[in-house]
């Protein structure tokens, strides 16, 4: 497992300078196309989202106000609750209306068709199945992941083929909860 702390990422704006991207983690590492990407983004003001052709996201309210999300004739969902993901197709075209102030998002993307992203907020110890890769990013309390104990804002992750996360995730306080990101690979 390799932890991180989202204070200590690296930021980059992004090309229309309507946010601040932190990426945890991008795989493989390097690759100009990544099959599976984690990161947490600022947004901080209203306009449109980059699409990512076959692509599938999820995207989860960490803190804020909220965001609507739209794409005319398909979806218009307002994220008001922090913790509740929202799984779309990644190849949309959509745009973004804050609610009240800039907002901060946990945004996990995969390659569609080669893997698949389960996004869920969790309390309770977690083992993550043989096979898969994933993201624990804790928002209360603290949890051990691995030989680290994390607090919010920080966490781990991990690749598929690793085998310190087969000893779980474990919440070490009554208030933990937690991001947890199962990325399975499909093809």
């Amino acid at each position: 497992m390799r932890p991180f702390d989202l204070e200590t990422l690296t930021p980059g704006r992004w090309r229309n300078g309507g946010g601040v991207t932190r990426e945890i983690v991008s795989r493989p590492a390097g690759a100009e196309e990544f099959q599976w990407r984690a990161s947490v983004a600022d947004i901080d003001r209203d306009g449109p989202f980059s699409a990512f052709g076959g692509v599938d996201r999820t995207l989860t309210l960490l803190s804020g106000r909220g965001v609507r999300l739209s794409c005319p004739g398909v979806f218009d969902r307002l994220l008001e609750h922090a913790g509740e993901p929202f799984a779309f197709a990644g190849d949309l075209e959509l745009s973004a209306e804050l609610s009240g102030g800039s907002c901060r998002v946990l945004n996990v993307m995969v390659r569609r068709g080669r893997w698949a992203a389960r996004v869920e907020r969790v309390t309770d110890r977690i083992v993550p199945r043989t096979g898969h890769a994933g993201v624990l990013l804790a928002l209360r309390g603290r949890w051990q992941a691995g030989s680290d104990a994390v607090g919010p804002g920080g966490g781990s992750w991990w690749d598929a083929g690793d085998d310190a996360v087969r000893a779980g995730l474990t919440p070490l306080s009554p208030d933990a909860s937690a991001l947890w990101a199962d990325l399975a690979p499909t093809g």
